[in-house]
């Protein structure tokens, strides 16, 4: 198992059934980093079918904002799964948090764990520019997040309509043209 990979994808795209496939993989067990926060029943609702395609072999830690911390209390054991990146960055967003600072303090801290780090994060920059501020700064946040956490990853998928696309490592001949 890479010590580090990040999958990417739309909406229903099969990401997190994936990160949970290859985050047991390697060992049988793994450590689920949940980042969702409740705010309504249909989130709840969600966090319930996650919860439930999960069984005994998971232990989950709940990290909505402190997710360097999470990592570093969980280091050392099982494979580790954070699912999501995105919502992760809304959490810090809507507290008034330093994302960036928090973005830049997560992708120096992924070399230096020492158990594997699977992340799901989520394209939301491929379709039309949002209607709203808070909408496009999100958008522009995520896109940077999700750049700084591949660039710091050993693997980076693509998931698309439920496949997988490796994107790194790099194809042959693109080695030194991409970052």
């Amino acid at each position: 198992m890479e010590k580090s990979t990040l999958i990417t994808g739309g909406a229903r795209s099969g990401k997190s059934a994936l990160a949970e496939r290859l985050a047991l993989s390697a060992t049988g067990r793994a450590i689920y980093i949940a980042t969702a926060e409740a705010y309504d029943q249909e989130m709840a609702d969600r966090i319930v079918a996650h919860q439930a395609r999960r069984g005994p072999e998971w232990q989950t830690f709940h990290a909505p904002r402190k997710l360097v911390d999470a990592l570093r209390q969980s280091d050392g054991g099982a494979p580790r799964l954070v699912d999501c990146l995105t919502l992760w960055l809304s959490n810090c967003m809507l507290s008034g948090g330093d994302w960036r600072s928090e973005g830049g303090l997560l992708a120096h801290e992924i070399a230096q764990q020492a158990a594997p780090i699977v992340f799901v994060t989520n394209e939301v920059g491929a379709g039309i520019v949002p209607e709203n501020k808070l909408a496009r700064d999100f958008r522009d946040a995520a896109g940077w997040l999700n750049q700084q956490i591949a660039q710091a990853s050993d693997r980076v998928i693509l998931c698309v309509s439920g496949y997988p696309v490796v994107v790194k490592p790099a194809p042959d001949g693109l080695e030194g043209i991409l970052p």
